[in-house]
C-alpha cells in the first residue's frame, strides 16, 4: 500500500513540534520532508544581514528587490538524519533558528511578494507527491488538495516552556516571559495577515498534542494514514 505516495500537508501554530513529526512522518514513509517555516526563516535572515530590517522597520521595496537573489536549499545530513537549510550555498540552520529571527519572520511572512516566490518553490517540490510539508498555508494555499491535512495546535504556554527549553540548549540567553510573548504575538500576526493567514482547513484533522508524546503522535497518524491510503 505504501508505494502509493501522498502528499501530507502539517499546519499549526508556533512550537507545536511540526517540523519532528513531519520529520518522524517523512522518515517512516521515506517521504521528503519540506520544513516551509526554515524558508521563511531564511528569507528573514538574508533580510537581517543585508540591513533590510532595522530600528525604522521593514525595507519592503529592497526586499522584493532581492528575492531573486535567494536561493534556499535543503540537504539531508546522513550523521543527524535530518534535512538542513542552506541559504545561498551556505549552511544556516544553527543560524536561522534564534530570537532574533522568530522576532521578525512573521514580519516578512506578511509581504505578499516574499509568500507568493515561497509558495512556487513548496509547490514545485511537491510536484511529485511523497512529501510531508509543514507550515502555516499548505494544507489551505500550498495544497488544498492534499491527501492528508493536519491542523496542531498546543496551549501557548506549553508551546513557551518547549520553545524556552529549546532555545536553552542551543546556548540563548532568553526568558520564558519573552519567549511566551513572542508566541502569542506570531500566533496574532499569523492569523489576522492579509495574505494567507493561519487558519485550519475544513478538511483538516485537529491535533492538540499538550498533553502527547511524539510516540503517541505517530501511533495516532499511523491509523490515519493507513486509513486514507486504503482508499487510493
Amino acid at each position: 500500500m505504501r508505494d502509493k505516495k501522498i502528499v501530507i500537508a502539517i499546519d499549526g501554530y508556533s512550537s507545536t513540534g511540526k517540523s519532528s513529526f513531519a520529520g518522524k512522518i517523512a522518515r517512516k514513509l521515506s517521504y521528503i520532508y519540506v520544513d516551509t517555516g526554515a524558508m521563511y526563516r531564511a528569507v528573514t535572515l538574508y533580510c537581517i544581514e543585508n540591513g533590510f530590517i532595522g530600528n525604522c522597520g521593514l525595507n519592503v521595496d529592497k526586499i522584493i528587490e532581492n528575492l531573486e537573489k535567494i536561493d534556499i536549499k535543503f540537504v539531508f545530513n546522513s550523521n543527524i538524519k535530518k534535512n538542513e537549510t542552506f541559504l545561498n550555498g551556505e549552511n544556516v540552520e544553527s543560524k536561522i533558528r534564534n530570537v532574533e529571527i522568530s522576532n521578525h519572520v512573521s514580519e516578512i511572512s506578511t509581504i505578499p511578494e516574499v509568500r507568493t516566490q515561497m509558495v512556487a518553490l513548496q509547490r514545485e517540490m511537491g510536484k511529485n507527491k511523497g512529501i510531508v510539508m509543514d507550515g502555516r498555508d499548505i494544507g489551505t494555499v500550498v495544497f488544498p488538495d492534499a491527501e492528508i491535512k493536519i491542523f496542531m495546535t498546543a496551549k501557548p504556554e506549553i508551546r513557551a516552556i518547549r520553545r524556552y527549553n529549546e532555545l536553552l540548549q542551543n546556548g540563548e540567553n532568553v526568558t520564558l516571559q519573552e519567549i511566551e510573548k513572542n508566541i502569542r504575538e506570531r500566533d496574532y500576526i499569523d492569523t489576522h495577515r492579509d495574505t494567507s493567514p493561519l487558519k485550519k482547513a475544513d478538511d483538516a484533522i485537529v491535533l492538540d498534542n499538550s498533553d502527547i508524546s511524539i510516540d503517541e503522535q505517530m501511533q495516532w497518524f499511523e491509523k490515519i494514514f493507513q486509513s486514507v491510503i486504503k482508499k487510493q
